[in-house]
This record gives C-alpha cells, structure tokens and sequence, in this order.
C-alpha cells in the first residue's frame, strides 16, 4: 500500500522560487511541503547576475545582513561590450552600497540558505525526493508515496512535471537555444575591488561574466545561431566553450586568462535555456519561477521574477485556501501584466542582438548618452516599469541619429 499524505500545499521544486513561496506561505500559518529532487545542493545550470531589485527582495523576504554579504559580491556595473570593440556600462544607479549595486551570487549559499529560512518558518522541506506526476489533486512520488493537497505549486523550472503535466507547455519564442554555465577561479581574489560584471557578445551569441563570493567567476554562454548549436553537437561541450572563452577580449579589470582558465566544477547545460506557458494556474495548481515562464538570460530578470511570483503565489493560496474561487486565476492574470512588458523588451533585445548592424547602432549610442542609458539600466534591471522602454521619446532619444 502506498503511503499517502494531506496537505494544504505540495511545493515541487526547491529553488528560490519555491523556496520564496513555502516562506511565505508557512508564515502565514499554512501546512507546507516542499519537496526537492536533490538530497542537498548540487551545481545545475542556473542565473547568479542580477541588479538591485533582487536584493531589495531578498531583503524583504528575511535575508539578513551578514547573510547578503555572504552569498551575494557586489559589481560596479554590468559592462555590455559589442564584437567591434563598443562598450557601455549599466550602473542601475549604484550609490557604492550593496543595496545599490548589481550583484553576483552564490547559489550554492543562497538556495540553500532559503530553503533554512523555510524550514524556520515551520515548513516542512524533504530533499532527496522526486514527484513523479501531479494527477487529479494527487502527487506520485518516485519511492511511491502519494501527496493529496488543496494546491500543487510548481516550482520545478525549465522543465517542469507540474507544467508538464498540466499540459500548458509551448514552445519557446525565441527557439531552442542551449545555455552551458560554469565557475572559473579568480586570480588573487582577495586583492580585487569591487569590479564591473560583463555581457560579451559575439556572433551567434554572448556571454555573462559575473563575479561571486569565493574567488570565482560565474560564466554562463547562450549559443543563438544555428551554426554554434550544431558546433556543441559535433565537438561537445568543452570544445565548444574553449572556442567562446577564446573570444572574450582581455580587461584591465578583468584578471581571469580566459584563454586557459581554471574551471571549478563541471559545464551544465540547459536546452532550451527559455520557457513558455499557455496558463500559469489552474483549478488546483500555479506556476512560478522559471516554471511560469523564462525568455531572457540577457536581461536578467530570472531571479527576480522567481521572487516577485512567489509574492504573488503566497497571495494567491493563500485567499484560496480561506475559499476565494478565482484566486489561482487571478494570479495568472497579475503574473501576466507584470511580466508582458518585459518579455517585450527581451523580445526587442534579442531582434537587436540577430542584427548584429542595428544592435551595434543602438549600443554606440547607449555608449555615448548617458541619460538614456541610465534609463536602459533601470528597466533592464527591475527598477521602473519595462514600459517606458516602448515610450516614444525614449525610443527617438536611442535611435535618433
């Protein structure tokens, strides 16, 4: 016989997102279970750059100070550097604190250190543990146990069972990119200040270089033309990253030789490195996180909106738990008009980045107006709508000759 447990709400999926929710949710009083695949942290393809808004989140999550300083490196800046030598700098207007500056993280000290944070709320977290289906108000789990519960929460990323199962999986818009991520060793990391984070692009693609806590640097490759996707097919991953380090160009800020860099854990990929979703809820389920719908690792918003949704999702449980009918909906519909806007502008970046003549255009002039750059940072970054990148008069200041 199968054991089988009640619960309020089943959380699939560890990660910030979840973790965020079950926090949230366990606060409020609620009988909380979370579950995550993994017995204890593992390294997987994942996003550690994100700008001050994320830290701002964390902040009101419960992440205390001596913790932020210690998953999270402040950068001076995300440097955006074209194939023809162009470079602007992103600040999000950085005041010289933490609470200002973008940032690098270490997932493994975060995500572990939420999932504390939830058990502490009085959540129950089981690691070690994978559901293998979400069916009619139950969950499977892969060692045959059986999860009844008022609502399912799939917090279980790019490829989740709780979407999967739902049956709102789409292809993504932007294809079936692959992403490869790593960490390389930092030369002599106690002698560096604060230093900017870079965005290199190159034909067919770009790379994020964004320093973290413990003398390490988070890289993380997006391969966009079908010529570099079928060069990972052919000559596998090392090969294919050897070839993209090759083309970062040195930085006198930048110590790392990325020619022969010290690589500090195994390449992951994730194919594709983009979700999309025809419903983020349903009768007794929610997406959020990556699970609800990722598009962009250029612009960065993963983290964020893995937070911002949680908010949301405890919200929305929460008044369907106490008997409000279109609660679940009623999330989708916020989750949809606070990110509409910004996939927009993803959507608009990525069209730029296949031009590689107009995204040269626009970063010279992002390179030498200061005011809209700035303006560019800020809806990059979380910190003022994403529609004022579709305002007439900051578009004829970008693209005006």
């Amino acid at each position: 016989m199968s054991k089988v447990e009640d619960r309020q709400v089943l959380i699939v999926g560890g990660g910030p997102a979840g973790a965020a929710t079950a926090i949230r949710l366990a606060r409020r009083g609620r009988d909380v279970l979370l579950v995550e695949r993994a017995e204890s942290w593992q390294w997987r393809a994942c996003g550690v750059f994100t700008s001050p808004a994320t830290v701002a989140e964390l902040r009101r999550l419960g992440v205390a100070e001596p913790d932020l300083d210690r998953v999270a490196r402040r950068l001076s800046a995300m440097r955006v550097e074209t194939p023809r030598g162009t470079r602007f700098r992103l600040t999000y207007g950085d005041d010289g604190s933490l609470a200002s500056a973008a940032v690098g993280l270490d997932r493994s000290a975060l995500d572990p250190h939420l999932l504390d944070l939830a058990r502490i709320a009085g959540a129950d977290v089981r690691t070690g543990t994978t559901v293998r289906d979400v069916r009619d108000g139950r969950a499977t789990l892969t060692d045959g146990g059986v999860v009844r519960a008022r609502v399912f929460v799939g917090a279980d990323g790019l490829r989740s069972t709780v979407a999967g199962d739902a049956g709102v999986v789409r292809r993504p818009p932007l294809g079936d990119r692959p992403a490869l991520t790593f960490h390389v060793a930092e030369p002599e990391p106690h002698r560096l200040a604060p230093r900017d984070g870079r965005m290199v692009v190159f034909d067919g693609g770009y790379v994020g270089l964004a320093p973290v806590p413990g003398g390490r640097v988070n890289v993380g490759i997006v391969l966009a033309a079908a010529a570099w996707r079928e060069r990972l097919r052919s000559n596998g991953a090392a090969a294919t990253t050897a070839a993209v380090l090759a083309l970062i160009p040195a930085a006198d800020d930048d110590p790392v030789p990325w020619t022969a860099p010290k690589l500090c854990d195994t390449i992951e990929g994730a194919s594709p490195v983009a979700t999309r979703v025809a419903a983020r809820s349903g009768r007794d389920w929610l997406l959020v996180g990556d699970a609800a719908g990722f598009l962009d690792p250029f612009t960065g918003e993963g983290l964020h909106r893995a937070l911002r949704s949680a908010e949301l999702a405890a919200d929305a449980i929460d008044r369907h738990l106490h008997g409000d009918p279109s609660a679940l909906a009623a999330y989708d519909r916020a989750l949809t008009r606070r990110t509409r806007a910004k996939d927009a502008v993803s959507l608009l970046v990525q069209a730029f980045l296949g031009a590689p003549s107009a995204f040269e255009y626009a970063a010279r002039r992002l390179a030498s107006r200061s005011e809209v750059r700035e303006t560019m940072g800020r809806v990059i970054g979380d910190l003022v709508p994403a529609s004022t990148a579709f305002d007439p008069r900051f578009l004829v200041a970008l693209l005006r000759p």
